[in-house]
């Protein structure tokens, strides 16, 4: 079909796209603008050194100073795919089109979207500095999250935006209390072309998730033998996550569709049908400087 590579590439930026406005993460990929992708699973990430405050000498003048702007490789570590078969008898030429962008979008919004974050708060949570152990409870919830709240903001001085991503369960039972509307007012959040409306404690932004996705730990399966269905499950080990605090620029996250491939009926050797590769890299990069002012609270005594 003369259409084919035309359908690969609009397929390739809408479900980049997406990803980005679809995941409860979707906000991470706003700081990853300056990030040079090429293919592939490795990308480069802008950085940038600059020296503090030196002595102003009278007769000397200023302390020379220097700016050091380079490109650091990286590597995603999270390599994933999938090839989805659609029998020739089942779609025509008019209809392919729909079909498979049909196929596509739902394989991403079911199976994608909470994979990927999944791997974000995980990732996220195990780089935290701030760290505490917390079995939620109504009464003291509300004060428990003030707190660390607290610790945040006197890392970061009140200069950044601040997120709040917080378990569903956990999140309405903050809700249900009677003290906290007076810390609560309604905010807008935008993330990629969307603008949200959202809950705000003390200035930063609430965001609830599936408790699904909050976990300490998971394993990605590979897909393939005895672990055909494939996707992630949380490790035996792992531990409910009630909160992530962190500030909006501290996580840079990058999801790539690489190269979706469409294989015509004509040319399939091994099958009368339409054969769709999916590849997806994807991670999540935080710097050491942006950890120290990122908070987990975990749902476990201490």
């Amino acid at each position: 079909m003369a259409n084919t590579v035309e359908y690969a590439k609009v397929f390739q930026s809408e479900l980049d796209r997406q990803i980005c406005e679809g995941a409860t993460s979707g906000w991470m990929e706003d700081n990853a603008g300056q990030v040079i992708y090429n293919g592939g699973k490795e990308i480069k990430l802008p950085k940038m050194s600059l020296q503090g405050l030196g002595d102003y000498d009278r007769d000397e003048g200023y302390t020379e100073g220097a700016v050091t702007f380079s490109y650091q490789t990286m590597t995603m570590s999270q390599d994933r795919g999938r090839r989805f078969r659609i029998d020739a008898m089942d779609v025509d030429e008019t209809s392919f089109g729909l079909t498979a962008a049909n196929v596509a979008s739902e394989f991403q919004r079911t199976r994608v979207i909470p994979e990927i974050d999944a791997y974000r708060y995980s990732t996220l949570a195990a780089k935290a500095e701030i760290r505490e152990s917390y079995v939620p409870e109504k009464a003291t919830v509300l004060s428990q999250l003030l707190s660390q709240l607290s610790k945040v903001y006197d890392v970061t001085g009140g200069e950044s935006a601040i997120v709040v991503t917080m378990a569903r369960p956990v999140y309405d039972m903050l809700m249900s209390g009677s003290e906290v509307a007076r810390y609560i007012d309604a905010g807008s959040f935008k993330q990629g072309n969307l603008d949200l409306a959202v809950k705000t404690i003390n200035g930063a932004v609430i965001i609830p998730v599936s408790s699904a996705r909050m976990k300490s730990a998971y394993s990605f399966k590979s897909g393939s033998g005895a672990e055909t269905e494939g996707g992630f499950a949380a490790e035996e080990s792992a531990v409910d996550i009630n909160w992530i605090i962190c500030p909006k620029n501290a996580p840079v996250a990058v999801s790539k569709t690489d190269n979706v491939k469409m294989i015509s009926p004509d040319i399939n050797q091994f099958a009368d049908a339409w054969d769709i590769d999916y590849r997806k890299y994807h991670d999540l990069f935080v710097s050491d400087n942006a950890a120290k002012a990122i908070a987990v609270s975990l749902n476990q005594a201490e």
